[in-house]
């Protein structure tokens, strides 16, 4: 049985729970994190030495790094159609979901935390006005993107990249700032909701 642990509202738990989804896959979850148990407990440090989630309890095995996760069930649990063994195309997958944790992730950071978490510490109108324009710089990477392949972030065919990058799209809109014009971001994102899981565990009010 798999077991994961995080809290639902954890962008990175959703991108787990939205991949079982898409694989059928039975799981059971534990409330971890942010208003539930504490990350810092010896227990879940004993899993995670960052205190962070998500955690995937394969019977004996344990992981954490929620894209690590995503690329193991797919290989794991019959998710070739979403991570192909063909080396090129499979490195597109990749390049896509680092970028998702290196670039994009990097420049939603603080914008997100200022107009949505409401952290006090990330209300410098200056350092705000900066990471909404670098926010919007890398979404019109992806917009550029979207344009070349007309359907999909790797490919005309739906792959494990666009969970992280699709839910990333959900925070994007669901943020309260000044969104460009972004056709194809908004085209994809429509098409993404057409997706049970995305439905459920993307567009689903949470950003």
């Amino acid at each position: 049985m798999l077991t994961i642990l995080g809290r639902a509202s954890s962008i990175n738990v959703r991108k787990v729970l939205w991949l079982c989804d898409e694989l059928d896959l039975d799981y059971q979850r534990e409330e971890w994190g942010d208003g539930f148990r504490s990350t810092h407990l010896p227990e879940f440090m004993a899993l995670n030495p960052n205190a962070m989630v998500p955690v995937l309890k394969d019977d004996d095995f344990v992981m954490w790094e929620s894209n690590a996760i995503l690329r193991y069930l797919a290989s794991a649990y019959g998710g070739e159609w979403l991570y192909p063994y063909h080396p090129q195309t499979r490195a597109s997958v990749d390049q896509w979901m680092d970028w998702q944790s290196t670039e994009l992730n990097t420049s939603w950071r603080y914008a997100f935390m200022s107009l949505v978490r409401n952290s006090p510490a990330h209300q410098d109108p200056r350092l705000l006005a900066a990471a909404s324009k670098g926010w919007a710089h890398t979404m019109s990477i992806l917009n550029q993107q979207l344009e070349k392949t007309g359907r999909y972030v790797a490919g005309r065919n739906f792959t494990l990249a666009d969970i992280p990058i699709g839910l990333a799209v959900n925070r994007w809109f669901e943020t309260p700032l000044d969104h460009p014009d972004y056709p194809a971001v908004r085209t994809y994102y429509e098409r993404l909701t057409e997706r049970h899981g995305y439905t459920v565990w993307g567009r689903n009010g949470t950003p």
